[in-house]
């Protein structure tokens, strides 16, 4: 063989690698997740931290049943949004096995303990911060460039589905951490809140500029009612006061927040999450959705089990299924499957300006 004609080899083979490895079709579009624990599919496993589910109980409801450092005792919200619009579950950005192919799936690069603000979730130290997520975000489109080309690489970006879940740590891990805290000393909570929603704004600006286009941006659930929040600072089994008031003070400046963003852009690139509304259904009626208590973590210790962290040697349930909150802070894969079941097919009540299958469905039609 020539030099000349093995030149020519080692360059159609070159051209044949880049063919095979494309960008998924429409259904299959790439989704990528930012935020916090909600949402966290394992990179905290990677990291020198606290805020972890790498050990027993957690995924005793998964398929191999087994810990994979999502805070659920199965599958996390992430997952079934996949599962819903019949895409491959996205890998943790860190886990050695997102490489190659698997990158055009997305990616997943939350990490439990962190909120909008650079000082919530100190005490669990090497966490990832929402501004280092989004320097990750442009380090995997360098990647995925290598593999595809920067020009297929901002096409599966921009129609790609995002997913980003921030603001309750910044409340209950920075706010009302201790009884008294620099951020209380230095906004009450209507301030604290409009702080948050400038800085989100921010956040999700800079998400718009690496090119995201289709973003569903959650609320806050209702914090007060979480397990921990009851046990610590409820009253006789009740939600927690403070906690409430924040969120119902939050989340419609955070709608109102998204509603002028995407007026300014043009498009309607955010996509409201109203978890607290779907969330507070099934606080204040569990039965409705077949659970025999919404105020009693399924693991835990201590009043409602919402003292400290699931451990293998908590209080477990039996039925997972009978809970809505898994541990002190995080709900059950049921109420998961409620919460992006609402964010499928959920009324203005719980999606706007549109739901996810009103999405897929106009996405589809370009």
């Amino acid at each position: 063989m020539t030099s000349c004609s093995a030149a020519m080899l080692v360059v159609l083979v070159g051209i044949a690698a880049m063919v095979m490895v494309v960008p998924p079709v429409e259904g299959g579009r790439a989704f990528f997740v930012f935020g916090d624990s909600l949402v966290d599919n394992g990179n905290n496993n990677y990291l020198l931290t606290t805020a972890r589910a790498d050990s027993p109980p957690y995924g005793i409801d998964s398929p191999d049943h087994r810990p994979s450092g999502r805070f659920s005792n199965g599958y996390n919200i992430p997952d079934l949004i996949s599962q819903a619009i019949g895409a491959e579950t996205t890998l943790a950005y860190f886990n050695p096995e997102l490489k190659g192919e698997k990158l055009l799936v997305g990616a997943n690069f939350a990490s439990a303990g962190i909120g909008i603000l650079n000082d919530t979730g100190f005490q669990f130290a090497n966490i990832i911060r929402i501004h280092k997520q989004l320097r990750l975000f442009r380090e995997y489109q360098r990647r995925v460039s290598a593999l595809i080309g920067e020009e297929q690489t901002q096409t599966l970006v921009n129609r790609a589905l995002v997913l980003v879940t921030l603001g309750g740590n910044d409340f209950v891990n920075n706010y009302f951490l201790t009884p008294v805290t620099l951020r209380r000393l230095q906004y009450n909570l209507h301030d604290f809140s409009r702080l948050l929603v400038s800085e989100y704004k921010s956040i999700l600006l800079e998400l718009y500029n690496s090119g995201a286009r289709r973003v569903l941006v959650t609320g806050t659930g209702p914090i007060g009612c979480v397990p921990a929040e009851v046990a610590l600072r409820g009253v006789n089994g009740q939600c927690a006061v403070e906690p409430q008031r924040a969120a119902a003070i939050y989340n419609p400046l955070l709608i109102e927040m998204l509603t002028g963003l995407n007026q300014e852009i043009g498009s309607d690139v955010f996509i409201a999450a109203k978890a607290f509304e779907k969330q507070y259904d099934f606080i204040n009626n569990p039965k409705a959705f077949g659970f025999t208590t919404s105020k009693r973590a399924c693991c835990g210790q201590g009043p409602y089990n919402g003292i400290g962290l699931c451990i293998a040697t908590s209080n477990l349930c039996k039925n997972r299924d009978e809970y809505a909150f898994w541990d002190a802070f995080h709900p059950t894969e049921k109420a998961n499957r409620y919460i992006v079941r609402s964010i499928m097919e959920g009324s203005e009540e719980y999606m706007a300006p549109m739901n996810l299958s009103t999405i897929m469905e106009l996405d589809s039609r370009v």
